[in-house]
């Protein structure tokens, strides 16, 4: 029984990591497809928002005020 149990998970990790190596794989072709604009134009949309990140400061303020 413990075998079995062993082996349907098995199968089944496998069967998930395969499903993410298909994924990965169809988004490269999707990335490849794109031109260079449109590779350049979210290269710098990234970055602005990187860049925005880094200057954000959280503040705190208590909910209920005595």
């Amino acid at each position: 029984m413990v075998s079995s149990t062993y082996n349907d998970s098995n199968q089944s990790l496998s069967k998930q990591t395969s499903g993410f190596e298909k994924a990965e794989i169809e988004m490269l072709r999707e990335n490849l497809r794109r031109s260079y604009k449109e590779r350049f134009l979210m290269a710098t949309r990234l970055y602005k928002i990187q860049q925005t990140m880094k200057k954000a400061v959280i503040t705190h303020k208590p909910f209920i005020s005595k």
